[in-house]
């Protein structure tokens, strides 16, 4: 029996926390599927720069993801009724209520556990982990 886990988050700028993130997800189960958030969704922090399929597609190449998939556009539970996962993967530092998120799945059916991924160290002290972080560094240096 294959252990499906989903992840999911906007993937604007690619950096080692997300990947940091993929990795201990996909080390959750045996099948990680990457839910890539619409801009619609996104509205806890400043929308996306990248479009929806080109952030898809960049999480689809990373070896530990197995498919990257775009959210709906309206309801974010969609795409996990229709995976049923065995287990959500949540980044160490995302923004979600692990137990409204819990709440949610109990009231559409869906059997799974939500776990959080740890946090990653970065490797040496020059090392971005945050997609805003190297957007203000940009603009410092060549904004």
């Amino acid at each position: 029996m294959t252990r499906t886990v989903i992840a999911q988050g906007t993937f604007d700028i690619v950096h080692p926390g997300h990947v940091h993130y993929l990795e201990e997800a996909a080390s959750m189960g045996d099948e990680l599927i990457v839910i890539v958030a619409r801009k619609a969704n996104v509205d806890h922090k400043a929308k996306p720069i990248c479009p929806a399929a080109q952030r898809r597609d960049v999480v689809d190449a990373l070896a530990a993801v197995d498919e990257a998939i775009l959210g709906h556009e309206e309801d974010i539970f969609v795409p996990i009724e229709a995976i049923d996962p065995d287990v959500i993967a949540l980044g160490h530092d995302q923004h979600h209520d692990d137990a409204a998120i819990e709440a949610e799945l109990e009231r559409r059916g869906i059997d799974c556990t939500v776990e959080r991924a740890s946090a990653h160290e970065p490797a040496s002290d020059d090392y971005i982990l945050s997609t805003r972080l190297i957007v203000d560094r940009i603009l410092e240096r060549r904004g």
